[in-house]
């Protein structure tokens, strides 16, 4: 998984995450790809709404150029 510092993660916009509230970094390529295994992960336990999860990916997706 990609780390960012706090310092790191404190300097990105906002457009940078992929939910509310800095959820989901996703400055790059590598936390794109975090995001969309972590959002599925979390789907599953019922952690995230299917709309949360959505979100992820179209965002993720879009950095990732897909």
């Amino acid at each position: 998984m990609s780390q960012l510092t706090t310092a790191e993660r404190d300097a990105l916009p906002d457009d940078a995450f992929a939910l509310p509230g800095r959820r989901y970094p996703i400055p790059d390529k590598n936390h794109a790809r975090d995001a969309l295994a972590r959002a599925s992960e979390m789907l599953h336990q019922g952690r995230l709404s299917q709309e949360e999860h959505d979100t992820i990916v179209k965002r993720a997706k879009a950095v990732l150029g897909e």
